[in-house]
């Protein structure tokens, strides 16, 4: 039996990590097994647990590494190509793991030349999730969008896809991060915690931004009195349970899915640099489970990433 180092939970009903020794997953006629290289770290991941999960369990939904095996029914892809993924709710284990068995090639992505392991691994969850929120808003050219709490790696991306389609964008996040939200194209940025932050996107739009795409939990409500009539808010973290004023429409993202077209846009953008990929810290691998305790907080800038070289 071959045994690979990975992080995860022992045995069903578990919530604390541990770091384990565990075996490296066998696969099957349709999977891939993918050596990791870097983990895209997400404040979700000790709780993306399957039903059908076989324990020891490495938690994990998004990394990037390379083909070492594929099964006999599989023709797409080779040993040795570098791939990015998402790997959500794998009974054999995610991906905080030295490897992952990949249920399928749709869910792997070839990464251009150009592209590094650690910036890959932030795009799969932060990438996809980015694109819903932006696909969702219905926007055109020259619209203005609010980002609400847009520090955090869905809001950095959201930022850029936003400005790079022509929209006017207003983002907030904490004083220390509103800089680095203007460097990346936003017009105007917030402090979530000053009183006056309303009257300052006010002053901007006297009668309200088109729309706003609310990030972090509860900035759905919060972002009500600065969309304009008939506007819309699209929530990311599905707290879209709030009452409508003025005709304002509320949506949460799964609405609207992000196509592989758009997943492998986004991807070419920032091999190529024209999409910055924000990275917050890079932990050795074996400092994951206080990567996660770290970000479960929320106060990061861009991602955390996990690596094994």
């Amino acid at each position: 039996m071959r045994l690979m180092n990975a992080i995860g939970l022992r045995h069903k009903g578990a919530t604390e990590l541990t770091s384990m020794t565990v075996p490296i997953p066998v696969i099957n006629e349709n999977e891939f097994l993918v050596r990791i290289h870097a983990v895209g770290v997400g404040s979700h991941d000790r709780w993306f647990i399957p039903n059908d999960a076989f324990f020891p369990y490495a938690i994990g939904i998004e990394a990037a590494g390379e083909i070492v095996e594929r099964g006999s029914a599989v023709d797409q892809f080779a040993k040795g190509e570098r791939v990015l993924f998402g790997n959500a709710r794998q009974p054999k284990g995610g991906t905080w793991a030295e490897f992952a068995a990949v249920v399928s090639g749709d869910n792997l992505i070839k990464m251009p030349e150009g592209l590094s392991f650690v910036d890959a691994a932030t795009l799969p969850v932060a990438g996809g999730t980015a694109i819903k929120g932006i696909n969702a808003l219905d926007l055109s050219h020259n619209d203005t969008l609010f980002i609400a709490g847009a520090s955090g790696a869905i809001g950095t991306l959201a930022i850029q896809m936003a400005v790079d389609r022509g929209y006017r964008v207003a983002a907030s996040a904490s004083s220390r991060n509103q800089e680095y939200l203007l460097s990346l194209g936003a017009e105007l940025a917030v402090d979530y915690r000053d009183d006056y932050w309303v009257e300052r996107i006010r002053a901007w739009m006297p009668d309200g931004v088109a729309a706003a795409l609310a990030i972090q939990p509860g900035t759905g409500v919060q972002s009500l009195p600065v969309v304009k009539d008939n506007g819309k808010i699209v929530t990311v973290s599905g707290d879209n349970n709030f009452i409508s004023v003025r005709d304002i429409h509320i949506e949460q993202i799964s609405f609207h899915p992000a196509t592989r077209a758009d997943v492998l846009q986004l991807v070419a953008d920032v091999a190529t640099g024209k999409i910055r990929v924000v990275i917050d810290q890079i932990f050795p691998f074996e400092r994951g489970i206080e990567a996660l305790e770290r970000i479960e907080k929320r106060h990061g800038r861009g991602k955390t990433v996990l690596t094994f070289d």
